[in-house]
């Protein structure tokens, strides 16, 4: 039996879901894409070792709008971007003149050695195969290339 007043907000109730939901997941992310991969290929482009030390505003934009099925991919390249940014922040290293065969004084040798563990972690398979991921997908699934 349907209470008096509740048949007329059922319709409502059951609609609601859907507009609030409306907008795709992947849709959105693709809009994020679009808008981030002017930046991106500007800076991975120019080459220089801290290239994706300052895509990172870029990076962490697209994994805030990353779709479930490319969090993980997204949390592991942004992670480990952040881990080389901060090693070399918390050695005092500007990132863009750090040349590890040339340490600077003062540097010790665990900040070197943490430093080294993050810019390994970066090129690591499993980075990688992240990175790689996100590219296909954005080719795929937004019909942009996405240049990392």
């Amino acid at each position: 039996m349907i209470r008096p007043g509740w048949g007329l907000l059922a319709p409502l109730l059951l609609l609601t879901p859907l507009t609030a939901c409306s907008q795709d997941p992947h849709e959105a992310y693709c809009e994020v894409v679009e808008e981030q991969r002017p930046d991106l290929s500007e800076t991975v482009a120019d080459g220089s070792p801290a290239a994706l030390l300052e895509a990172l505003p870029s990076l962490e934009a697209l994994e805030d709008a990353a779709p479930r099925d490319l969090r993980d991919e997204w949390d592991l390249v942004t992670g480990r971007v952040r881990e080389l940014r901060d090693a070399l922040a918390d050695a005092g290293l500007d990132p863009a003149t750090y040349d590890r065969a040339e340490s600077p004084a003062g540097v010790t040798e665990a900040e070197r050695a943490r430093i080294d563990a993050a810019a390994r972690e970066l090129v690591a398979r499993a980075t990688v195969e992240a990175l790689a991921g996100v590219q296909q997908q954005a080719r795929d699934v937004c019909g942009t290339p996405l240049t990392l």
